[in-house]
Protein backbone atom coordinates (compact mmCIF):
# COMPACT_ATOMS: atom_id res chain seq x y z
CA UNK A 1 0.00 0.00 0.00
CA UNK A 2 2.83 2.15 0.93
CA UNK A 3 4.82 1.33 -2.40
CA UNK A 4 1.49 2.64 -4.37
CA UNK A 5 1.33 5.75 -2.47
CA UNK A 6 4.92 6.79 -3.15
CA UNK A 7 4.30 5.70 -6.59
CA UNK A 8 1.71 7.90 -6.86
CA UNK A 9 3.50 11.04 -5.40
CA UNK A 10 6.68 10.42 -7.70
CA UNK A 11 3.86 10.40 -11.06
CA UNK A 12 2.74 13.77 -9.32
CA UNK A 13 6.27 15.25 -8.85
CA UNK A 14 7.34 14.23 -12.30
CA UNK A 15 3.95 15.93 -13.84
CA UNK A 16 4.27 18.96 -11.39
CA UNK A 17 7.80 19.69 -12.77
CA UNK A 18 6.82 19.01 -16.30
CA UNK A 19 3.86 21.52 -16.42
CA UNK A 20 6.22 24.06 -14.66
CA UNK A 21 9.13 24.27 -16.98
CA UNK A 22 5.86 24.58 -19.62
CA UNK A 23 4.24 27.81 -17.66
CA UNK A 24 8.21 28.68 -17.03
CA UNK A 25 8.05 29.44 -21.02
CA UNK A 26 5.10 31.46 -20.90
CA UNK A 27 5.91 34.92 -21.34
CA UNK A 28 3.93 37.36 -18.80
CA UNK A 29 2.57 39.20 -22.00
CA UNK A 30 0.65 35.86 -23.46
CA UNK A 31 -0.20 34.72 -20.20
CA UNK A 32 -2.30 37.83 -19.49
CA UNK A 33 -3.75 37.36 -22.83
CA UNK A 34 -4.85 34.01 -22.22
CA UNK A 35 -5.90 35.27 -18.57
CA UNK A 36 -8.02 37.64 -20.55
CA UNK A 37 -9.66 35.01 -22.42
CA UNK A 38 -10.60 33.27 -19.61
CA UNK A 39 -12.21 36.17 -17.74
CA UNK A 40 -14.49 36.62 -20.80
CA UNK A 41 -15.79 33.28 -21.03
CA UNK A 42 -16.19 32.55 -16.85
CA UNK A 43 -18.23 35.50 -17.29
CA UNK A 44 -20.40 33.76 -19.93
CA UNK A 45 -21.35 30.61 -18.23
CA UNK A 46 -24.23 30.44 -16.03
CA UNK A 47 -22.87 28.49 -13.25
CA UNK A 48 -20.84 32.12 -12.52
CA UNK A 49 -23.80 34.26 -12.95
CA UNK A 50 -26.20 32.38 -11.03
CA UNK A 51 -23.45 32.11 -7.68
CA UNK A 52 -24.43 34.21 -4.99
CA UNK A 53 -21.27 33.16 -3.21
CA UNK A 54 -17.95 32.96 -5.52
CA UNK A 55 -14.65 31.64 -3.50
CA UNK A 56 -11.96 33.51 -6.23
CA UNK A 57 -8.14 33.26 -5.60
CA UNK A 58 -5.15 35.64 -5.86
CA UNK A 59 -2.85 34.18 -8.57
CA UNK A 60 0.76 33.26 -8.30
CA UNK A 61 2.70 34.48 -10.94
CA UNK A 62 2.48 31.63 -13.08
CA UNK A 63 -1.33 31.13 -12.79
CA UNK A 64 -4.43 32.31 -14.34
CA UNK A 65 -5.29 36.07 -13.31
CA UNK A 66 -8.82 36.54 -12.25
CA UNK A 67 -8.38 39.20 -10.02
CA UNK A 68 -9.81 41.88 -12.27
CA UNK A 69 -13.29 39.77 -11.86
CA UNK A 70 -13.66 40.89 -7.81
CA UNK A 71 -14.56 44.75 -8.17
CA UNK A 72 -17.02 42.87 -10.95
CA UNK A 73 -18.59 40.77 -8.63
CA UNK A 74 -18.81 42.39 -5.90
CA UNK A 75 -20.31 45.67 -8.26
CA UNK A 76 -22.79 42.79 -9.24
CA UNK A 77 -24.26 42.36 -5.77
CA UNK A 78 -22.41 38.72 -5.49
CA UNK A 79 -20.79 37.95 -2.03
CA UNK A 80 -16.86 37.59 -2.76
CA UNK A 81 -14.44 35.36 -0.92
CA UNK A 82 -10.54 34.54 -1.01
CA UNK A 83 -8.86 31.94 0.62
CA UNK A 84 -6.43 32.62 3.76
CA UNK A 85 -4.20 30.60 5.31
CA UNK A 86 -4.96 29.82 9.21
CA UNK A 87 -1.02 29.52 10.36
CA UNK A 88 -2.53 27.36 13.62
CA UNK A 89 -4.82 25.18 11.80
CA UNK A 90 -2.78 24.74 8.79
CA UNK A 91 -5.73 25.17 6.12
CA UNK A 92 -6.95 27.65 4.12
CA UNK A 93 -10.31 29.07 5.41
CA UNK A 94 -12.43 31.77 3.42
CA UNK A 95 -13.00 35.10 4.24
CA UNK A 96 -15.13 37.84 2.56
CA UNK A 97 -13.57 40.49 1.01
CA UNK A 98 -16.27 43.92 0.73
CA UNK A 99 -13.14 46.24 0.09
CA UNK A 100 -10.23 45.31 -2.21
CA UNK A 101 -8.22 48.37 -1.23
CA UNK A 102 -8.12 47.75 2.63
CA UNK A 103 -8.79 44.24 3.17
CA UNK A 104 -6.13 42.51 1.30
CA UNK A 105 -2.79 42.15 2.45
CA UNK A 106 0.67 39.98 1.95
CA UNK A 107 -0.05 36.79 3.38
CA UNK A 108 1.63 33.08 3.31
CA UNK A 109 3.07 31.87 0.00
CA UNK A 110 3.69 35.52 -1.21
CA UNK A 111 -0.27 35.34 -2.30
CA UNK A 112 -2.58 38.04 -1.62
CA UNK A 113 -5.19 37.14 1.03
CA UNK A 114 -7.97 38.81 3.36
CA UNK A 115 -7.34 40.13 6.56
CA UNK A 116 -8.11 37.80 9.74
CA UNK A 117 -10.75 40.51 10.56
CA UNK A 118 -12.70 39.71 7.44
CA UNK A 119 -15.63 37.28 7.85
CA UNK A 120 -15.59 33.65 7.87
CA UNK A 121 -17.65 31.96 5.09
CA UNK A 122 -18.26 28.58 6.01
CA UNK A 123 -17.47 26.22 3.03
CA UNK A 124 -20.86 25.06 2.79
CA UNK A 125 -22.12 28.59 1.81
CA UNK A 126 -19.97 28.56 -1.18
CA UNK A 127 -21.69 28.51 -4.68
CA UNK A 128 -18.88 28.81 -7.33
CA UNK A 129 -15.15 27.83 -6.19
CA UNK A 130 -12.79 28.90 -8.82
CA UNK A 131 -10.01 27.05 -8.25
CA UNK A 132 -6.36 27.04 -9.13
CA UNK A 133 -3.92 24.02 -10.31
CA UNK A 134 -0.44 23.00 -11.72
CA UNK A 135 -2.54 20.73 -13.86
CA UNK A 136 -6.01 19.25 -14.73
CA UNK A 137 -7.29 16.57 -16.85
CA UNK A 138 -11.08 16.53 -18.33
CA UNK A 139 -12.09 13.90 -16.11
CA UNK A 140 -12.06 16.61 -13.38
CA UNK A 141 -8.57 15.50 -11.53
CA UNK A 142 -6.30 18.16 -10.29
CA UNK A 143 -3.00 18.33 -9.41
CA UNK A 144 -2.08 20.84 -6.76
CA UNK A 145 0.91 21.96 -5.01
CA UNK A 146 0.92 18.85 -3.09
CA UNK A 147 0.37 19.85 0.48
CA UNK A 148 -3.24 19.21 0.27
CA UNK A 149 -4.37 22.50 1.21
CA UNK A 150 -6.81 23.36 -1.09
CA UNK A 151 -8.10 19.72 -1.22
CA UNK A 152 -9.15 20.32 2.58
CA UNK A 153 -11.13 23.47 1.94
CA UNK A 154 -12.49 22.11 -1.16
CA UNK A 155 -13.67 18.59 0.36
CA UNK A 156 -16.33 20.71 2.38
CA UNK A 157 -17.59 22.92 -0.33
CA UNK A 158 -21.18 21.71 -2.20
CA UNK A 159 -21.48 24.15 -4.99
CA UNK A 160 -19.98 24.34 -7.96
CA UNK A 161 -16.14 23.70 -8.14
CA UNK A 162 -14.30 25.02 -11.47
CA UNK A 163 -10.87 24.36 -12.24
CA UNK A 164 -9.60 27.32 -14.02
CA UNK A 165 -6.35 26.55 -16.16
CA UNK A 166 -3.98 27.62 -19.20
CA UNK A 167 -4.13 24.89 -22.14
CA UNK A 168 -0.41 23.90 -21.29
CA UNK A 169 -1.73 22.81 -17.92
CA UNK A 170 -4.19 20.03 -19.05
CA UNK A 171 -3.05 16.63 -19.33
CA UNK A 172 -4.70 13.53 -20.55
CA UNK A 173 -4.29 11.70 -17.03
CA UNK A 174 -3.76 12.77 -13.72
CA UNK A 175 -3.70 9.77 -11.11
CA UNK A 176 -5.87 10.71 -8.06
CA UNK A 177 -6.12 9.36 -4.88
CA UNK A 178 -8.92 9.33 -2.62
CA UNK A 179 -8.73 12.18 -0.90
CA UNK A 180 -8.66 14.20 -4.19
CA UNK A 181 -11.26 16.58 -4.86
CA UNK A 182 -12.49 16.45 -8.55
CA UNK A 183 -13.90 19.63 -10.34
CA UNK A 184 -16.82 19.83 -11.60
CA UNK A 185 -15.99 22.13 -14.47
CA UNK A 186 -12.75 22.87 -15.90
CA UNK A 187 -12.25 26.13 -17.91
CA UNK A 188 -9.47 27.42 -20.25
CA UNK A 189 -9.34 29.88 -22.71
CA UNK A 190 -10.48 27.87 -25.27
CA UNK A 191 -13.21 25.65 -24.01
CA UNK A 192 -15.48 24.87 -20.36
CA UNK A 193 -15.83 21.36 -20.04
CA UNK A 194 -18.25 19.27 -17.34
CA UNK A 195 -15.71 16.90 -16.11
CA UNK A 196 -16.66 13.28 -16.49
CA UNK A 197 -16.88 11.78 -13.22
Amino acid sequence: MDSDKHGLQKVKLELRSKIRARLDKTSAAAREVSSSQIRVKLKEQAFFQNAAVILFFAPLPAEVDLWPLLPEALAAGKIVAVPQFDAATQNYVARRVQNLQNEIVPGKFRVREPKSSCVKIPPDKIGLALVPGVAFDLRGNRLGRGRGFYDRLLAEVRGVKCGIAFEKQIVEIIPAAAHDVRMDFILTPACCVKSGK
